[in-house]
């Protein structure tokens, strides 16, 4: 006959939650305690800290920006290597930037660049994926976005989405993944740098009173309380979160206010551009002024296979002129300190000119631009080769960026979550937090 357990761990617990109880007894923590964080989906006992970034602006260049045309020139390397524009001096003493960033040059001294990013995925998708999430791509699981992991880490302030997308959900990637979707972004809908720019789902419809949403709503209350009394369900009390942050933002005045470009003076709108790069990043400014925690935006088209030269000549003054007024706007308004803004591309581009005068996916060493939210101001950190073909020194992980950029928003990266089937999965998988970014 079989001896009865005194304690029978429940099927769904694995033998390294097992070993974590025994752990936690000499943490003095109970058996009861685990099992609530267990309940939350953390594995490792980490609490949220406050970190110097209260907010995240990410702008995303889709398409794989070359880093020889902007942040990282060779102005040494025979022509082919070169391409097609000069080099100009910037504010840190020493370093240039291609004359396609006149004026990011002079706003260097308030950011980093990172010129020795690398990672092995030379494809759009797996390079987007790298760095919406800060994971390799895999078949097995879907990873929740950088933007995703803070809405489920820090939640929303003042009735507004924690985490916001302009123009729109940019791709797959930038979702919730393993997460909930009620992690997932808040999509615009539409570019503010249009005439007719307006926010979806902000509005009631012309035929919805208020009166009548109202009524809609106390009509929803009555049901869900109906079927509550008949069944306690979590689903019910997720369906209810769904629906109560629909209606705060729908009656929000704060949200409202957030999203209202009419509210900045034709000087600053001026300032930053009339143009889809200047539009998109005056609205993240805005966004974050109101409390959202995390802003996605993306800008072009950098896929620049023929005639790089045309390319960045169409899209390469805008981005400039956007990205230092959002720099140095931050500053004025005593934002930058506590939003940490990234600008970031999927990979670089090939060392050499091809035939059609274009360059090609290359994701073994490219750039990446860093400000504000607790980073070092006008550095440069790590470099590439003389001909731009390999990092030269302090190479720079997906992983190493995303914990970094994790720790500066006060999220603990090796945390673990959980995935389907109780999976634990640590918000990033090895990386650490490199200090020399870091004020």
């Amino acid at each position: 006959m079989k001896t009865p357990n005194c304690f029978e761990l429940p099927s769904h617990f694995s033998r390294r939650e097992f070993l974590h109880v025994g752990l936690v007894g000499g943490l003095g923590l109970t058996l009861a305690d685990f099992l609530k964080i267990k309940a939350h989906g953390a594995q490792k006992f980490y609490e949220t800290k406050e970190g110097p970034a209260k907010s995240v602006i990410h702008i995303y260049l889709p398409g794989g920006m070359a880093h020889q045309e902007s942040w990282d020139p060779k102005p040494y390397a025979p022509l082919e290597y070169r391409g097609p524009f000069r080099s100009i001096p910037t504010k840190i003493p020493g370093v240039h930037f291609s004359e396609n960033f006149k004026e990011c040059a002079k706003i260097a001294d308030k950011i980093t660049v990172c010129r020795s990013m690398t990672h092995g995925e030379a494809a759009h998708e797996r390079g987007t994926h790298n760095m919406f999430t800060g994971y390799k791509p895999s078949p097995a699981i879907k990873f929740p976005s950088f933007g995703s992991v803070v809405s489920h880490e820090l939640g929303s302030r003042k009735n507004i989405p924690p985490y916001v997308c302009i123009p729109k959900v940019p791709n797959e990637f930038a979702g919730s993944g393993y997460l909930s979707s009620s992690y997932g972004p808040f999509g615009v809908g539409s570019d503010p740098a249009s005439d007719n720019f307006k926010v979806r789902d902000l509005t009631l419809p012309k035929e919805v009173s208020q009166d009548r949403f109202a009524r809609r709503r106390s009509l929803l209350d009555t049901v869900d309380d109906h079927f509550r009394s008949i069944e306690r369900s979590d689903a019910l009390g997720a369906m209810d979160k769904f629906y109560n942050e629909a209606y705060s933002l729908i009656s929000s005045q704060e949200a409202r206010e957030a999203f209202d470009m009419s509210k900045e003076s034709e000087k600053t709108v001026e300032r930053y551009g009339k143009n889809q790069a200047g539009q998109r990043m005056l609205l993240a400014r805005r966004l974050v002024e109101s409390g959202v925690r995390f802003v996605s935006l993306t800008y072009g088209s950098w896929d620049m296979h023929q005639n790089i030269e045309s390319g960045f000549n169409k899209h390469g003054p805008e981005l400039d002129k956007a990205f230092a007024s959002l720099i140095s706007d931050l500053d004025e308004r005593g934002m930058l300190d506590s939003t940490l803004v990234m600008l970031s591309s999927e990979f670089g581009r090939t060392p050499k000119i091809n035939k059609n005068s274009g360059r090609d996916h290359y994701p073994r060493v490219f750039s990446v631009a860093l400000a504000g939210g607790g980073i070092t101001r006008g550095q440069v950190y790590g470099s590439s080769d003389a001909f731009a073909t390999a990092p030269e020194d302090n190479p720079l992980s997906v992983e190493d960026l995303a914990t970094t950029v994790y720790d500066r928003i006060g999220i603990v990266a090796d945390k673990e979550l959980m995935a389907p089937g109780d999976r634990p999965m640590e918000i990033v998988d090895g990386g650490k937090v490199i200090k020399e970014l870091c004020v």
